[in-house]
């Protein structure tokens, strides 16, 4: 039991709603449809009656033989139940099709709410969260959600069916009618015990196929190097519990489901044989006459599938309302990433001031502790330092991905959470080091942030890149299809193009993790004559890992555990022989140049 549930357990964002806050929100989504639904509302009444109309047509054929009367009657009672069947067809077919549009209107909205929320939610969100989870609740959560209004539907059918059968039953015999509806609290009580487990058996089969997609969404991203280590085995062993425990949940839940209804219809079938009798007895002794004999007959069998139905629907409609609840878990997930105002940044100089902040991924473990650093409008600074110093997380809270516990972030003497983050983020330009390409050609992906930039503004942005040399090489030019997630280029070439991106999109603060990082020689000369273009009378902070940038700006921040332990240009923190030499001694001496292997470390002031 415990290998089944495991890793089954509700998301941090997850909520428990209750079925009355659930309903009502699930109607919400209705109301905008209510012309629609009244139509469909119109069409069950019509079809319940003219189904109800066919026993009682019956039964009057059946005392038409008995009292020798059929010639008279036969032909309007088999014209009357033709009639009332091609009509309860017509009324179907216009229920059917009106109910299916409200119901893809609906899940369309819902879809379209679930994927703004995914767009809204903060980059924290997306560290805690696998991606393949959240497109479970996108598709598959939306998908089941369809089976609420099906459902809903079906059910608002069954009941007026119902109605419209027990005032027949009473016409014909209100005793039996009474002993009939006795049966009734019984088979509720039934699908009311089995409407818990319903709920928490779908809500463990929906998490369980969250995983799988989670899974597969993971294995499929890094095929290429399972492939190289020749791990498919593993890769497959890995999936195997993940899919036997997802299979394992569903064989729980279609358990759970697929015993409802055997107990609800071996509890009306008891009751039938009871009825059967009593009323049999009745017809015997002249209670009742032939054709009220079969109209009850016919009567109680319309009246138990129904019935039975209702009662299933409420285990059947937790599928629905589960994935409701977790689709409006999603929506309703609080952002991190609080603004305080909604000011109009304007064209930012890019002045940046760090004052007494304090951050943390885990609030309970900090990497930067009363952090203030200021960082000059139009200045460019590296940062550097040991993995873990804070460099990343220092650009991450510039651009506003992350919110920080304690103090201020200043932008031109503006406290960045005043501001209004749409027109903010337009004007921070962001590569990292592996920059992501759309599925689309190269002249689609630079012209990604402005979408109504012409050919010829691409084309100038792209020449303006390492001399534009780079795009002759393309098969077909800027015209070239980068492939899924812009796989048929080079590691380089994906490069040039998010700095050629970078430029036609012209932001006032550039946030560089890298860009010559993990290309060859060549390319790295291209993109660094691509930089000196991007970063001209620019705000820029690089994170540093080649000597080629940190040599040339106006300013090295080196960081430890989040603190700032020197700053200064390239020559003189070198002469200083401090943190920044043994940095370097690290990281970039062997980049230099003048290095020679066996020559020994760069000495540091102090040492013998």
């Amino acid at each position: 039991m415990g290998f089944i549930m495991d890793g089954l357990d509700a998301e941090d964002y997850d909520r428990t709603y209750n079925d009355r806050d659930l309903l009502r929100r699930i109607l919400s989504y209705f109301r905008p449809k209510l012309g629609r639904m009244f139509l469909v509302a119109g069409m069950i009444v019509l079809v319940s009656a003219s189904q109800a109309v066919i026993p009682l047509l019956g039964s009057v054929g059946v005392d038409a033989i008995a009292d020798g009367t059929i010639g008279e009657v036969g032909w309007q009672v088999t014209g009357g139940i033709l009639a009332a069947g091609a009509l309860s067809w017509v009324f179907n077919f216009v229920r059917q099709l009106n109910s299916s549009k409200v119901t893809g209107d609906v899940v369309l909205k819902l879809r379209e709410d679930a994927f703004d929320a995914v767009l809204e939610r903060d980059l924290s969100f997306y560290d805690e969260t696998p991606s393949g989870k959240i497109v479970s609740r996108v598709t598959s959560d939306t998908d089941d959600f369809a089976t609420v209004s099906t459902l809903t539907m079906d059910l608002i059918s069954q009941v007026l069916m119902v109605g419209f059968v027990t005032v027949l039953l009473f016409m014909r015999s209100v005793e039996l009618a009474l002993l009939t509806l006795l049966v009734v609290p019984i088979v509720v009580g039934l699908a009311l015990l089995f409407r818990r487990l319903a709920r928490i058996s779908t809500r463990r089969a929906q998490r369980s196929l969250s995983r799988v997609n989670a899974n597969l969404q993971e294995t499929m991203g890094g095929i290429a190097v399972a492939k190289n280590f020749r791990q498919e085995r593993q890769v497959y062993d890995e999936f195997r519990p993940i899919n036997r425990q997802s299979y394992e949940v569903t064989l729980r839940q279609g358990f759970v489901f697929s015993t409802i209804f055997p107990v609800l219809f071996l509890v009306s079938g008891l009751a039938t044989v009871g009825l059967v009798q009593m009323g049999g007895s009745a017809a015997l002794s002249g209670g009742l006459s032939a054709g009220d004999w079969f109209l009850f007959l016919q009567g109680v069998s319309l009246f138990w599938f129904p019935l039975t139905s209702i009662a299933a629907f409420w285990s059947q409609f937790q599928q629905g309302l589960a994935a409701s609840e977790r689709v409006f878990a999603l929506i309703d997930a609080p952002p991190r990433v609080v603004q305080t105002d909604d000011l109009r940044p304007g064209r930012l100089a890019g002045r940046i001031e760090f004052e007494g902040v304090t951050f943390g991924y885990d609030a309970d473990h900090p990497v930067l502790r009363d952090f203030a650093l200021l960082i000059e409008a139009g200045e460019t600074v590296a940062l550097v330092g040991h993995t873990g110093a804070g460099k990343s997380t220092l650009s991450k809270l510039i651009t506003r991905f992350y919110e920080f516990q304690e103090g201020r972030l200043l932008i031109d003497d503006r406290d960045i959470r005043t501001l209004e983050l749409g027109g903010y983020r337009r004007q921070i330009g962001a590569v990292p080091q592996a920059p992501f390409l759309f599925s689309g050609t190269v002249a689609d992906n630079i012209r990604y942030p402005r979408p109504d930039a012409s050919d010829e503004d691409v084309l100038t942005a792209a020449a303006a890149v390492g001399g534009g040399d780079w795009v002759d090489a393309l098969p077909n030019g800027l015209a070239t299809d980068v492939g899924e997630h812009g796989r048929a280029l080079s590691m380089g070439q994906r490069q040039l193009v998010a700095l050629a991106r970078l430029l036609i999109q012209d932001p006032a603060i550039v946030v560089l993790d890298e860009a010559t990082a993990s290309v060859d020689p060549l390319t790295e000369a291209q993109i660094q004559e691509g930089l000196d273009v991007v970063l001209a009378g620019r705000t820029s902070i690089v994170i540093a890992h080649r000597l080629s940038t940190i040599e040339h700006v106006d300013r090295i921040i080196v960081l430890d555990h989040g603190r700032i332990v020197e700053e200064g240009d390239h020559a003189t923190l070198l002469a200083r022989g401090g943190r920044y030499c043994e940095v370097y001694n690290t990281y970039f001496r062997h980049q230099s140049p003048n290095y020679r292997a066996g020559t020994g470390f760069v000495t540091v002031a102090g040492d013998s």
